[in-house]
């Protein structure tokens, strides 16, 4: 069963970098999302290559590796690769399917597309990236 444009806006909806979206917003996010399925042992990201996607786990749980160490297990609901849709860093973990998965994928450029139509999302996505990285009150 695929999801509907609203199912992948409501799991979006709790990315930080897309807080501040309306839920008209969040379905334009959402209708440039694809559904994907991935088998178990699939390495999605690698570290320290390019990023060029952002997922988030519909379904499945993956492994969050640094250095060939695990450091984490993710599962459904959760995200990861959200710094490639703004930033040319390199990946700072790799991730691999424990299990079949199922992923909402957005890619850099249709995103970047996105937010060069849509000034109001670029904005707030904008504010969300100064949120994260200002200094905590003293």
């Amino acid at each position: 069963m695929r999801l509907h444009r609203d199912a992948k806006a409501e799991l979006i909806k709790h990315v930080p970098l897309f807080s501040n979206c309306s839920k008209k917003e969040l379905r334009k996010l959402a209708s440039i999302a694809d559904e994907i399925d991935f088998h178990e042992g699939k390495v999605l990201i690698r570290e320290g290559r390019p990023g060029r996607e952002f997922f988030v786990l519909v379904d499945g749980r993956v492994d969050v590796s640094r250095k060939g160490n695990s450091i984490d297990t993710m599962q459904s609901g959760d995200f990861f690769g959200e710094v490639a849709l703004v930033s040319d860093a390199p990946r700072n973990a790799t991730i691999t399917a424990i299990t079949p998965i199922v992923v909402l994928v957005i890619t850099e450029r249709d995103f970047r597309t996105l937010l060069g139509d849509s000034p109001e999302i670029q904005r707030k996505v904008l504010v969300a990236l100064a949120d994260r990285l200002a200094p905590e009150a003293l």
